[in-house]
């Protein structure tokens, strides 16, 4: 079918335990969603209630029409530097404009079924913009982490540091003690959770927010909290409201929001092939991207901010014991039941306690160990997933997947063209060309014959026999319109020279590219042969 969500054949075999399992792992991803959707927000340059919307309506919308069984949906750490600077530069209003945008790019990937085509992404591209927005989420979570004052913080790199350093006078001892115990209290969770008894399934992310919570309420600490700077985050539900559209800057959201889509397929379909290798089973791609896409095209109408699939609440949610699309339903109407019923408690929750929590995500996030093993790698790689990272951090995550891309591109060719390769079929393996060099030449050509190898015909342009030349292609794999265009010069070269030209072993691909091009009509009869051994024989005999 070509719309079938997962959840419409995840009940063969469903119980009433497996029911209980759906509905526990909900709410213990609905607890872990909250501080984390809060502060992607915030990060993001948004209200807290942003991304709690999103996680509610947008990750609902992903559980129910997604097309894999577990995965959790919701405001990314990915999405926060594309966000903010799409916030800064454009506006709020723009941001809507754009994710629904971006909704609908990916609604047409999933329809036209390319899902698959981005797992082709080469993996140091990933590596490589991965690890770039993590070290850029940490370095915009410095500000709150140690309690400086700054009104707007900058979305690029260089002058991000700029304010960072101009700012440091400000900087609040209480804020740091706060996120320091924050993030130490996490990782300590982290170490022991396994000796926790029936706690282990809660996230030390969770605690740490509790614990800081309670803390800056009962000391009154002189920190920011969600009340001090946002007044709180709403206890009703949220409303649906018209996008405002300026329609001169729409034109300029297409490449915003084509950069949104792109990094929204990237991560959920990363996301549910990690879930895949947890549950044993194989996600629909395709029906993948068509939810996220409904989903980012209905949220800005209550004020959300772009989704994806989220690979901590995900894992989470796998390991609490998760096992159909109903454990993420769950987990959105946990999330709302907390915004109807705890809003006034999210007051107190300090600012520097959520940029801990960011922080400990953004390390967690990035591969770092890539790094250090970079030495293992081959230089191609290197320049890579360097360049990524540095392009990330210091420029545009567009401008960094487009290099990445063009520069694994032209690795690709490379390789392919030092792979394929020409030989002269020497008398000692053929006996019959003995005493024939010069008159009858024959070649055997492996690999591939494409726009980046044409220089292998080339070579054999400017040797050729005076009587025969014999082309073995049974090696040849592949045969490009460049490689056949090339072929075909060769033959046209041939009979203005008045030379026999015998092709042996043309099958499968390059048969049929032969076929497609009119190559094969323009060639004179008893010129094809099955392989090298009988082409010398009629070229010999002949």
């Amino acid at each position: 079918m070509f719309f079938q969500p997962k959840i419409l054949n995840s009940f063969s075999g469903y119980s009433k335990t497996l029911f209980i399992k759906d509905v526990l792992a909900g709410l213990t991803v609905g607890i872990v969603a909250l501080p984390l959707a809060m502060a992607f927000a915030i990060a993001s340059g948004l209200k807290p209630e942003a991304g709690i919307f999103t996680a509610i309506i947008a990750g609902g919308l992903i559980s129910l029409l997604g097309g894999s069984r577990v995965q959790i949906g919701g405001p990314a750490g990915a999405f926060i530097v594309i966000v903010y600077g799409i916030v800064e530069r454009y506006g709020v209003a723009n941001l809507l404009l754009a994710t629904a945008m971006s909704g609908v790019f990916l609604i047409l990937m999933g329809a036209f079924r390319l899902g698959t085509l981005v797992r082709f992404i080469p993996i140091a591209v990933i590596i490589g913009f991965t690890n770039g927005i993590a070290f850029l989420i940490a370095l915009s979570q410095l500000k709150d982490f140690l309690g400086l004052s700054i009104n707007k913080m900058p979305a690029q790199f260089f002058p991000a540091i700029q304010t960072l350093y101009k700012a440091l006078d400000t900087f609040n001892p209480t804020a740091l003690a706060v996120a320091c115990g924050s993030l130490a209290l996490i990782i300590f969770w982290k170490l022991f959770q396994k000796h926790l008894g029936h706690l282990h399934h809660i996230p030390g992310t969770v605690i740490a927010m509790v614990v800081a919570t309670i803390a800056t309420a009962l000391l009154d600490l002189p920190i920011d909290t969600i009340g001090s700077r946002f007044g709180g985050i709403p206890s009703e539900l949220p409303h649906f409201e018209w996008i405002p559209i300026n329609w001169g800057d729409a034109q300029f959201m297409i490449g915003p929001a084509l950069t949104l889509a792109l990094l929204g397929a990237i991560e959920s379909l990363l996301c549910a092939r990690i879930a895949d290798s947890l549950i044993h089973t194989r996600h629909d791609s395709n029906q993948e991207l068509m939810a996220q896409g409904i989903a980012n095209t209905i949220i800005p109408f209550f004020g959300g901010m772009p989704a994806t699939g989220t690979i901590a609440r995900t894992v989470t949610n796998v390991e609490s014991g998760a096992s159909t699309p109903i454990a993420g339903i769950v987990h959105a109407l946990t999330l709302l039941m907390i915004i109807l019923f705890a809003a006034p408690f999210a007051q107190d929750i300090p600012l520097a306690g959520l940029a801990a929590i960011l922080m400990y995500i953004a390390w967690n996030m990035g591969e770092w160990k890539k790094f250090i093993d970079l030495k293992q790698f081959r230089i191609p790689y290197r320049i890579t997933i360097l360049s990524v990272f540095l392009l990330t951090v210091m420029m545009d995550l567009t401008v960094a997947v487009e290099v990445g891309l063009l520069l694994a591109f032209i690795t690709f060719i490379y390789r392919i063209s030092s792979l394929s390769r020409c030989e002269i079929a020497e008398a000692k393996n053929f006996p019959a060309l003995e005493n024939q060099q010069g008159r009858i030449d024959a070649y055997r050509i492996y690999g591939a014959i494409f726009f980046g190898a044409v220089k292998l015909l080339e070579k054999i342009e400017k040797n050729l026999p005076s009587r025969t030349l014999l082309l073995d292609l049974k090696n040849v794999i592949y045969v490009d319109t460049s490689g056949m265009d090339s072929i075909s010069e060769l033959a046209h070269l041939c009979k203005i020279r008045n030379i026999q030209l015998i092709i042996c072993g043309l099958d499968h691909q390059p048969y049929e590219m032969a076929q497609r091009s009119g190559f094969l009509k323009r060639l004179p009869e008893d010129c094809l042969y099955p392989d090298l051994i009988s082409g010398i024989e009629a070229a010999i005999y002949s």
